[in-house]
């Protein structure tokens, strides 16, 4: 006998309030609307309030999709919370997900530390967790407080990140519906070139200098742009290998919503037109773990995902890491 069918059963999605303009960003730091929106495709991003954490982000994306499923919380035995920005070092994000919502004790909580490509890496965990027939239902959730680890002095890093959650139930696949498969990948070797430089074991005091990039998201861009490029879409072009499939025969593809010219050169070296693409990166900007979940609901929900549609998500981030996906609706 093989393993069961697993499907996304529900999807859901949480922004804060708070939106920080291009325009708004022109005021604190020398940046333009013109020049931000060329150089990654993005307008505006949301911005959490103080009294919001990833944790309440996280639970609040997670009601949507609950109720998305048709479950509740009792239903529940997995959660997988993707984050490099959670509540505490310890414990986990997903132990402060599980209070909010009243999960049972007996679920399975912990984070996973994937960067922009944790989504994938989480539901890829999760999917194979309930593979194995332990568990039942699983909350996989994608969710950032990036504000809190911006340098808002450093036009080149401030202008390119948001806040926000987005979720996703796993559960017995109903007829066709299912996760088709997942390919992880890293490469450990270029760590040093996006990264947060503070607070683990290596740097435990970054308080010593309280304004000093240790605390914040440090980035060489030129260098991540070429190989995100490369990576996303090996990544890509191996999933569809692997299952047989041409690249027309996906009918929405949802990336990591980092910049438009990285999306833009995939869409380009796979010859896919454009409009196969979802992207909402000119409103939220890139909301790292949170992006792809966060776009999959809102592709789910405008009617550009369809009962019968295979979905190609495809992601890279810090590690330096990247996957890809393959579900079918």
């Amino acid at each position: 006998m093989g393993s069961p069918a697993i499907a996304i059963l529900g999807t859901g999605a949480y922004a804060p309030a708070k939106i920080l303009t291009n325009e708004d960003l022109a005021k604190q730091v020398d940046t333009s609307d013109e020049w931000i929106f060329t150089r990654t495709g993005i307008r505006e991003r949301r911005i959490a309030g103080a009294d919001e954490t990833t944790s309440s982000m996280a639970a609040a994306a997670a009601r949507v999709a609950m109720a998305d499923a048709g479950i509740t919380a009792a239903d529940i035995d997995l959660i997988i919370v993707a984050t490099v920005t959670p509540d505490l070092p310890m414990p986990s994000t997903a132990c402060f997900v599980q209070n909010h919502l009243g999960v049972p004790v007996s679920a399975a909580c912990f984070d996973l530390n994937a960067a922009c490509s944790g989504f994938i890496y989480a539901l890829d965990t999760a999917w194979a967790m309930l593979g194995s027939g332990r568990y039942r239902h699983a909350l996989v959730i994608g969710a950032e407080k990036l504000s809190s680890v911006v340098d808002w002095t450093d036009r080149t890093t401030c202008v390119l990140f948001g806040d926000g959650a987005g979720a996703v139930v796993l559960g017995p696949a109903k007829g066709t519906a299912q996760i088709l498969g997942a390919r992880l990948y890293a490469e450990g070797t270029h760590t040093n070139l996006l990264c947060i430089g503070g607070g683990g074991s290596n740097v435990p005091n970054p308080s010593a200098n309280p304004e000093g990039p240790q605390r914040h998201i440090t980035m060489k861009g030129r260098e991540i742009f070429k190989i995100a490029v490369r990576e996303m879409e090996e990544a890509a072009r191996d999933i569809l290998k692997q299952h047989g499939l041409e690249a027309d025969r996906i009918a929405c593809v949802i990336p990591h919503q980092a910049n438009l010219r990285i999306i833009d050169a995939i869409s380009q070296y796979l010859n896919l037109p454009a409009d196969r693409f979802f992207v909402n990166l000119d409103r939220y900007g890139n909301t790292s773990a949170a992006s792809i979940p966060l776009a999959l609901d809102e592709a789910r929900r405008s009617g550009r995902i369809k009962a019968g549609d295979t979905t190609l998500l495809v992601a890279f981030g810090a590690g330096l890491t990247y996957g890809s996906a393959l579900v079918r609706w």
